[in-house]
């Protein structure tokens, strides 16, 4: 079939690429690598020292083949099949041996320690970047995705999302400009919910607002607050009336919702 025939031309490079017998090793005739970001490995002859393949890309199972590449340091050549859907085909990817979380000295969070050297070798001002301590950084809330602005018709229902990174986890309210208190109060129509995710130290709130009134319209802004500090976004809800507009300017009444 299709699939087949595509795969048949990398079949034979690997075939060829496995099958190419190692000359003697003469060191004097290796070429330096240069800005390898997961570290260096000897080449499938044990001669030269070459880059080794990074956390994610695609590397050679069988250590005798010579085709995608050996991985990096800390690395190890897997199949991850948990995430495939139906019909894909398993191929092996270089993947960290330690996915603890661990804070930089340059105060970021990252997801193991060979990110952090991929980040130390591709940032030049970061050649002395290393390990804080273990686990993520302790910072001040950043807000990863924040509320979008959002036009719809009176009577809708509207959802504002707010995305927001940090650790200790942030607590996320919502306020509408104007008013003093945080949302929803002892409003009925509106209600607020949290939960963690989607990234790791991540969490994300919304407001809702049910069947929207010409009084809901204006700015809502999305706090998130840790022992660290606050941060804040905001976003403006416009309400149409469609009793007093031209509905031709608007084909899909039902809702547009922007978010």
């Amino acid at each position: 079939d299709r699939r087949k025939t595509c795969l048949l031309p990398q079949i034979s490079l690997q075939l060829f690429f496995i099958h190419l017998e190692c000359p003697k090793c003469q060191v004097e005739l290796c070429r330096p690598p240069v800005g390898c970001p997961a570290g260096l490995v000897r080449d499938h002859c044990g001669c030269c020292w070459e880059c080794g393949n990074a956390e994610g890309q695609l590397c050679d199972l069988d250590a005798s083949s010579n085709f995608y590449g050996r991985c990096g340091e800390d690395l190890e050549c897997e199949i991850q099949d948990e995430d495939l859907s139906a019909g894909e085909v398993p191929v092996p990817q270089c993947v960290c041996t330690n996915q603890e979380v661990i804070c930089g000295t340059d105060g970021k969070t990252y997801e193991n320690i060979c990110k952090l050297r991929e980040a130390k070798i591709q940032q030049t001002k970061r050649e002395n970047l290393t390990i804080s301590h273990k686990g993520p950084c302790k910072t001040a809330p950043l807000i990863s995705t924040p509320p979008r602005d959002i036009i719809n018709v009176e009577g809708s229902d509207v959802i504002f999302g707010c995305e927001v990174s940090s650790y200790p986890m942030a607590f996320v309210e919502w306020r509408k400009e104007g008013q003093s208190i945080f949302l929803p109060a002892d409003d009925s129509h509106m209600a607020v919910q949290a939960r963690g995710g989607p990234q790791r130290f991540e969490i994300t709130g919304w407001l809702q607002i049910q069947k929207i009134r010409k009084e809901d319209e204006g700015i809502y802004t999305c706090f998130a607050k840790n022992k660290y500090g606050e941060v804040s976004a905001s976003a403006n809800l416009q309400i149409i009336d469609m009793g007093k507009h031209d509905t031709s300017l608007f084909p899909f009444p039902a809702a547009l919702n922007l978010d």
